[in-house]
């Protein structure tokens, strides 16, 4: 079984998370942490629960999921992993991030690219991958489905969607990406977002004013 904990980081209030199972072997996913005490604050946790990080995941690679990527490979060895149709978003940032008046230390590019659809697989679990673009070119989202949760990036979100008004944003394609690829998940299946609560996939289809 995996645990999640969920961290919210940064100026943009982004969820940073950390799955692990009883192995230990744990996975971070869009770390965000901007300054010294929320660098900290992972750390900690990864002591006290004697962790061993072992996958370092980015959903998609606007700067507030990716804040946290150099600290992560520095710590533990880790880079990052995504879809290479995000490389470019990634390869961007050291020309703007700076002018929003934020720092950004510069994140290493991946060995591993992931693919559209497959597993990743830590300790005694696995993640399947589930290609969700629209908010951004090339979005991954995370679906475990022996626990029946998904950590969905800035996707879907409580009683909203992603905005599509960045570069690589697309409106229609992420309707698309929701409705074909997320909807598709049981309907009592959590949704873990970028930002904000957690939902439902059952809630969303129901509720959420974009989607119906």
């Amino acid at each position: 079984m995996i645990s999640i904990q969920q961290f919210t980081f940064n100026p943009i209030s982004e969820n940073t998370y950390i799955l692990y199972d009883e192995t230990k072997e744990c996975v971070i996913i869009d770390p965000g942490m901007y300054d010294a005490e929320e660098q900290n604050t992972v750390v900690k946790f990864i002591k006290e629960k004697e962790l061993k990080p072992v996958l370092l995941l980015n959903t998609h690679c606007h700067y507030d999921h990716v804040f946290g990527n150099k600290f992560v490979y520095d710590n533990w060895g880790l880079k990052p992993q995504f879809h290479k149709g995000e490389l470019y978003v990634l390869q961007a940032m050291p020309g703007y991030v700076p002018q929003m008046g934020l720092h950004y230390e510069l994140s290493p590019e991946p060995e591993v690219f992931l693919p559209e659809t497959g597993t990743l697989k830590f300790g005694s679990s696995q993640l399947e991958l589930i290609f969700a673009p629209g908010h951004s070119p090339a979005h991954l989202c995370f679906y475990a489905a022996a626990d029946n949760f998904l950590i969905g990036g800035d996707v879907l979100f409580y009683y909203s969607i992603g905005r599509t008004d960045l570069p690589g944003g697309n409106h229609l394609q992420l309707i698309n990406s929701i409705k074909n690829n997320l909807f598709i998940l049981p309907d009592d299946c959590k949704v873990y977002p970028g930002h904000g609560q957690s939902t439902t996939i059952g809630f969303e289809k129901q509720h959420n004013p974009y989607l119906q």
